[in-house]
């Protein structure tokens, strides 16, 4: 079983940063494709950004490309993301996910198995 927490969230201005923190607890994750996803009000959870189990191929979604950038520090089975520029429109609860299966980075909701409980972001204008 693996545990992850995310906290850093919280209410920011338009332009902005936050710097989100995922901390795994259980199991080291340090061999496994890792995620961030959000889920707005009323909206699917899609894909934010992902990262290769050795941090050095990340993915991300073109609406966040260039304004968010994913990190690990598998010493402390940890992934983080760091988000600049805020817009409104970013404002979402967001989830850490572990994908047991690859370690590659999937973009897909579905291929992750462990998830986090989220933490609200939200981005005033």
């Amino acid at each position: 079983q693996v545990q992850l927490v995310e906290s850093g969230g919280g209410l920011v201005q338009a332009g902005g940063s936050l710097r989100l923190s995922c901390a795994a607890s259980g199991r080291t994750v340090s061999s496994y494709g890792m995620g961030w996803f959000r889920q707005g009000t009323g909206k699917e959870r899609e894909f934010v950004a992902s990262i290769d189990r050795n941090g050095g191929v990340a993915y991300y979604a073109d609406s966040v490309k260039g304004r968010f950038t994913i990190s690990r520090d598998n010493a402390k089975n940890t992934v983080y993301l760091q988000m600049n520029s805020l817009k409104p429109e970013d404002t979402a609860v967001y989830y850490c996910a572990a994908d047991t299966d690859r370690a590659w980075g999937s973009t897909k909701v579905r291929d992750y198995d462990y998830w986090g409980q989220g933490t609200q972001v939200t981005v005033s204008s």
